[in-house]
């Protein structure tokens, strides 16, 4: 599975590897779960009227969240022409012209 995973453009075997041990060997019910496990839901803060968002939740596995932001970005660069690609690029322009600088 690893070999097979591998072979998208992007992924790595590194990459391939941690999402297999981590993330494909665990019984999950849906992508919102597989979200929760890599802590890439919201953290809301909701205190009587107030309501906020403190970011990405921190009781997750870090390493699986760092390895699928890594790919969110790979992606991006590497299937330039993909329509979730173009999508992004047109709905959050100054996010992509700050990330090419870098």
């Amino acid at each position: 599975m690893v070999r097979l995973l591998a072979r998208v453009v992007g992924v790595g075997i590194e990459t391939a590897d941690m999402l297999v041990n981590e993330v494909l060997s665990r019984p999950m019910r849906d992508r919102k779960a597989v979200a929760r496990y890599a802590g890439l839901t919201g953290s809301p803060d909701e205190s009587g009227a107030k309501r906020r968002e403190q970011g990405l939740a921190r009781a997750s596995n870090v390493r699986v969240r760092r390895g699928m932001i890594q790919l969110a970005w790979r992606f991006l660069l590497f299937q330039k022409e993909s329509a979730l690609a173009l999508w992004y690029r047109a709905a959050l322009p100054i996010a992509v012209s700050a990330r090419a600088r870098r």
